[in-house]
């Protein structure tokens, strides 16, 4: 009975870590469909976001039912609490993946970035989806080492937001009040994708070692909780 419990917990985990490569190919192919103006790519994604939220939620059931029918020790617990958690923010970034593939559709065939910032938006996906990559090979190898280094990894990211808002409030601004309004809401999809993978993280953590790393990891969540549907959101 014990042996088909910890089947489950494991086959559980590995759900997470396929969302978690799913989530990580979907901010690769929004960025690429944002580039690149590729209305097809951008399409691929944003129908895949239904996939991803289906199973994300099959795997939140599933810990659920192991919680109502098992007695999970204190690491195991962790592990499932951890688990439900990190379910909703792979949710959350394969969303600002898809909104990020919808603003690249409203623009085709142009491209939405501004050839100025393309250097910068180019770099910017390269991290989110670096920062994704490594939370989900960090839940898979359990490597607290792995996901200790990424709470620091987002020092870039905000970076080059900073970079986009000095261009974007430079008085030479020269590409209109529309690409001014998408830099502004691509810039923070592109940043919360990394919060979000920052978070993963922190949880990792917490569900190997049971400590909770710079700060509450519950805080932080809580903090980030509702921000990812900024005014003038394209979904809506």
């Amino acid at each position: 009975m014990r042996d088909s419990y910890q089947q489950e917990l494991n086959e559980v985990l590995d759900d997470l870590v396929n969302v978690s490569n799913a989530v990580s190919t979907a901010v690769r192919h929004a960025t690429s469909a944002l580039l690149d103006a590729d209305l097809h790519l951008a399409e691929s994604v944003i129908s895949g976001d239904s996939r991803i939220d289906a199973t994300c939620s099959a795997v939140e059931d599933h810990t659920f039912s192991l919680l109502a029918l098992q007695a999970p020790v204190a690491g195991e617990l962790r592990m499932m609490v951890a688990t439900v958690r990190m379910v909703h923010e792979l949710e959350r970034t394969g969303d600002l993946a898809a909104h990020i593939a919808k603003i690249a559709r409203m623009r085709y065939p142009e491209r939405a970035v501004p050839d100025g910032l393309r250097p910068n938006f180019v770099r910017m996906g390269e991290v989110a989806q670096q920062m994704v990559t490594t939370a989900g090979r960090a839940l898979q190898d359990r490597d607290v080492s792995s996901a200790r280094d990424l709470l620091g990894q987002d020092q870039e990211m905000d970076e080059l937001r900073r970079s986009q808002f000095r261009t974007l409030l430079g008085d030479d601004w020269p590409y209109g009040v529309e690409a001014a309004v998408d830099v502004a809401l691509l810039g923070r999809y592109f940043e919360r994708i990394a919060d979000h993978a920052v978070t993963l993280a922190r949880r990792i953590v917490f569900a190997v070692t049971g400590e909770l790393p710079d700060g509450d990891v519950w805080e932080h969540a809580s903090g980030s909780a509702g921000r990812d549907r900024p005014v003038g959101d394209v979904n809506r």
